[in-house]
C-alpha cells in the first residue's frame, strides 16, 4: 500500500504557482516553482522565499531544561543566554550522529529544539527518555507550527517593512519574538543557504497569510519562491553538511570535520561521552573536503573518489550539483587523509578530474 506523503500548510500557495512537488522526507514539498538556476541566483543577488515547514519542533521546558538538554545533545546548552540559538548534535551511545539540530534557548526554562523532517520522531523520542531523570518536559510541537524562511543581501530590507523588531541590532544565531504583518512570530537569524537571512517560526495557520505577505513585500526587491533544489546547491555552494549525506549513524561529529560543536568541558556526563572523548585528539582516517570539476561532468552522492594513475578508490562523494556561483560542478566528498591533490571522481566509469578545495566554496561579502 502507497503511503502517502504530508503537506506542509502551504501545499495550495506552491500549487497555485505551479511548483513541482515532490516527497521529501515523508513530506510533499516543491522542487522547483520554474527555474532552480534563477531560484538560486535570486537568493545570492536579492532574495529567496522558503517554505521549510516539514522541519520538526520539539520543546524542552521546566527548571532543569539546560541541564536535560546538556545530557542529551553534545553542546552547552545550559551556557547558552535567552534570545540565543546553537548548531549542535544528538549522538548515540557509540558516538554516532542521530541528527544536527538548532536549539534556541526562548526563556530561562524554555528551549526550542529544530530537527531535521526526516528525524524529528525520533529525536522528540531520545530527548524525552534521556530527560527522563531531570526536572524538564519534553513535548513535540511539530504539528502547530510553519516555518518560512527569507534568505538573501535584500532580506532584511524586505522584512523590515513588515515588522517593528529591531533586525539590525539581532546577530547571527539569534531569535527574538516579534509580528512580521500583524502575525506572532519567533524572528531568528538563521539560515541553511550561506546568504543573510530570517527563519520565521509561526503558528500553522498562519502560514498562508505570511507567506502572501513575504511575496508581496519582497515583489519589488526581486524575491522570488524556490525550492528544495536551489536550497540544496545554496547550502553545497557554503559547505553546510546534510544529514543523510555528509552526516549519518556511522559518523562522528569528529568524522565529519565538526568536532568544535562536541563540548568535553561542560558539567556531568552525555550521551556519546564515553565514545568521542578517545577521538577528540585523535586525526580521523577522512576528511570532508570541497571537490571543483574540470569538465561538465557532475560528481553525484556516492562516486568513488579515485586516483587517476591506479584507480585505487580513496574516497566516496556526498553531495555533488552544478554551481551556479562558479560556473563549474562541485561537491564535497570524505577523502583519505593522506590525500592532497591528483585525484579524479569515477563517473560511470571515467575518471573526471577534479581539483580538491577547502571548504565552504562560497563566502558572502559582509
Amino acid at each position: 500500500m502507497r503511503i502517502m506523503s504530508r503537506s506542509t500548510p502551504l501545499r495550495e500557495v506552491h500549487e497555485s504557482l505551479g511548483a513541482t512537488l515532490t516527497d521529501f522526507a515523508g513530506w510533499l514539498m516543491p522542487l522547483r516553482y520554474g527555474s532552480e538556476s534563477a531560484e538560486h541566483n535570486a537568493v545570492r543577488t536579492a532574495a529567496g522565499l522558503f517554505d521549510l515547514s516539514h522541519m520538526g519542533e520539539i520543546f524542552v521546558t521546566g527548571p532543569q531544561a539546560g541541564e536535560a538538554l546538556d545530557h542529551a545533545l553534545v553542546g552547552h546548552l545550559s551556557a547558552l543566554a535567552p534570545g540565543r540559538a546553537r548548531y549542535t548534535m544528538i549522538c548515540a551511545p557509540d558516538g554516532g550522529v542521530l541528527d544536527d539540530l538548532i536549539v534556541y534557548r526562548l526563556a530561562a526554562e524554555e528551549f526550542l529544539v529544530v530537527a531535521n523532517a526526516s528525524n524529528y520522531a525520533r529525536v522528540a523520542a531520545e530527548l524525552a527518555e534521556r530527560a527522563a531523570g531531570f526536572q524538564a518536559d519534553v513535548e513535540d510541537r511539530s504539528d502547530r507550527y510553519a516555518l518560512v524562511a527569507i534568505q538573501g543581501p535584500r532580506a532584511e530590507e524586505i522584512l523590515g517593512t513588515l515588522t517593528d523588531a529591531d533586525l539590525p541590532s539581532l546577530k547571527y544565531y539569534a531569535g527574538l519574538p516579534g509580528t512580521v504583518a500583524g502575525i506572532d512570530a519567533l524572528i531568528a537569524r538563521t539560515g541553511y543557504t550561506g546568504e543573510d537571512g530570517f527563519e520565521l517560526f509561526v503558528a500553522a495557520g498562519d502560514a498562508v497569510a505570511l507567506w502572501q505577505e513575504l511575496a508581496k513585500a519582497g515583489d519589488a526587491h526581486g524575491l522570488r519562491p524556490a525550492g528544495l533544489s536551489a536550497r540544496d546547491t545554496l547550502r553545497l555552494e557554503a559547505g553546510m553538511p546534510l544529514y543523510g549525506n555528509e552526516l549519518n549513524a556511522g559518523l562522528t561529529p569528529f568524522d565529519a570535520g565538526l568536532g568544535r560543536v562536541v563540548k568535553f568541558d561542560k558539567p556531568g556526563d552525555f550521551v556519546g561521552r564515553a565514545a568521542l572523548a578517545p577521538l577528540k585528539d585523535v586525526p580521523p582516517r577522512r576528511r570532508l573536503v570541497g571537490l571543483v570539476a574540470r569538465g561538465r561532468r557532475v560528481p553525484r552522492h556516492g562516486y568513488p573518489v579515485v586516483l587517476p594513475a591506479d584507480g585505487a578508490v580513496v574516497g566516496e562523494v556526498t553531495s555533488g550539483a552544478p554551481s551556479q556561483s562558479l560556473g563549474k560542478p562541485i561537491a564535497m566528498a570524505y577523502v583519505d587523509t593522506e590525500v592532497s591533490e591528483g585525484v579524479a571522481v569515477d563517473i560511470r566509469g571515467s575518471h573526471e578530474p577534479v581539483d580538491l578545495v577547502d571548504l565552504p566554496f562560497y563566502r558572502r561579502n559582509t
